[in-house]
């Protein structure tokens, strides 16, 4: 991800920064209306066609998010100005959204009996991830088969009895996808301008949908697509067949990632400059819906088939473009991009790169930029956000600390 508003003199321009890569600028665009899109309909699925949609672009959508962070986060390095950046522009907002959301289910439902910070509530374990993701960026760089070795984490990881703190049943099954970002260069994404490519991509979308048919009617487990319980916990041999069902649903999701970025508009598009203010609408659309899950609106319309989709739908097509307007991304910007210079040592300045308000889902000034030649590009990755936002409650009661 790029520039935030706010870093630049004139925000209000929200012109692309030269050098950034407008399919990933209109693929993050995407990606997190179908974020939105996502938990908006997530308490109508009793309508079949919902279903299907949903458990659907739940394949893909996170996982292909999460290849575009680690792309974006190549030239994240060990060093203390970007440390400290990462703990201001991700632990920060975290803590604001996460007392935002614990206040809303506290009106709701009254205090719960537990308030850890160490436990993300809904959506906002991406950002616990993406801070994890980013500061192991150099453990990941010394490696020779980085990748081989994030899948092997990943799958043996999942047959542990992971608990909800710092969600890192998430943080570990996503994590091939945030190495291969790492591994990937400018060249990799040209492949994807071929015609076969694009063929290819069809075909696999059409594939998958027809795949997302058996899901909506339970004859494949939906617990696959969330990536966060462990597999102890299925009614399944937590060894065989489940490690070859997990890389199977993992090969699903890298294969639809890749069709979807063939398919996204390699040009400038009217909505390609609101990919740098993914995290606005991330962190901005997760409150509004915990609110309007609150109120009688989805009593009311899930009951209403078609004309409940299409009126959920209209509104979370307007929330994602409301919350990247300048004036809802100014009154946002001290939860989104707080400056909390209060919290540093005056004794000596802040680090430039520290407090330069980029977005935090992404390394703002050099993410885009052509990355710096590496000798050791055949050992693995080189140096760098909405989420996009992540896989909702499959259990249709709603989301709660940790459950999504």
């Amino acid at each position: 991800m790029s520039r935030a508003p706010g870093s630049a003199a004139r925000p209000e321009k929200a012109t692309q920064a030269p050098g950034r890569d407008s399919r990933l600028d209109n693929a993050k665009f995407l990606l997190i209306a179908l974020v939105v899109f996502g938990h908006a309909i997530e308490p109508l699925r009793d309508y079949a066609p919902t279903q299907v949609v949903y458990y659907w672009f739940y394949m893909f959508h996170m996982p292909a998010f999460i290849v575009i962070s680690g792309y974006l986060s190549r030239n994240f390095d060990a060093s203390s100005s970007r440390v400290e950046k990462a703990v201001l522009t991700l632990a920060i907002p975290y803590l604001i959204f996460w007392a935002i959301h614990q206040t809303i289910y506290a009106a709701e439902d009254g205090l719960p009996d537990s308030l850890s910070v160490l436990t993300p509530t809904w959506s906002l374990w991406f950002l616990v991830a993406l801070f994890l993701w980013r500061l192991s960026v150099p453990v990941w760089k010394r490696l020779r088969w980085p990748v081989t070795i994030a899948v092997v984490i990943s799958v043996f990881a999942a047959t542990a009895d992971l608990t909800t703190t710092l969600s890192l049943g998430r943080v570990l099954s996503f994590l091939p996808f945030f190495v291969l970002g790492l591994s990937l260069r400018k060249e990799h994404f040209e492949l994807l301008d071929r015609v076969w490519a694009r063929v290819g991509a069809v075909a696999i979308f059409a594939v998958t949908f027809v795949f997302a048919l058996f899901i909506a009617n339970e004859e494949v487990s939906r617990e696959w697509l969330f990536w966060r319980e462990s597999l102890s916990d299925r009614d399944i041999d937590p060894i065989l067949p489940s490690m070859a069902i997990r890389l199977t649903f993992m090969g699903i999701a890298l294969a639809m990632s890749f069709a979807f970025l063939a398919l996204t508009p390699k040009k400038k598009t009217w909505f390609t400059k609101l990919g740098a203010y993914t995290l606005y609408v991330y962190l901005g659309h997760g409150a509004f819906f915990l609110i309007l899950k609150a109120s009688p609106y989805y009593e009311y319309f899930e009951e209403t088939g078609w004309v409940g989709l299409a009126l959920t739908t209209a509104i979370a097509v307007a929330v994602t473009l409301l919350l990247c307007t300048p004036w809802v991304r100014k009154a946002l910007k001290w939860a989104v991009e707080p400056q909390p210079q209060w919290l540093l040592r005056t004794d000596e300045p802040a680090p430039k790169a520290a407090m330069s308000g980029s977005n935090p889902a992404e390394e703002a000034s050099t993410a885009e930029r052509p990355a710096v030649p590496d000798t050791s590009a055949t050992a693995g990755p080189v140096p760098d956000g909405s989420p996009s936002g992540g896989p909702s409650s499959a259990n249709g009661e709603g989301p709660r600390p940790g459950s999504s």
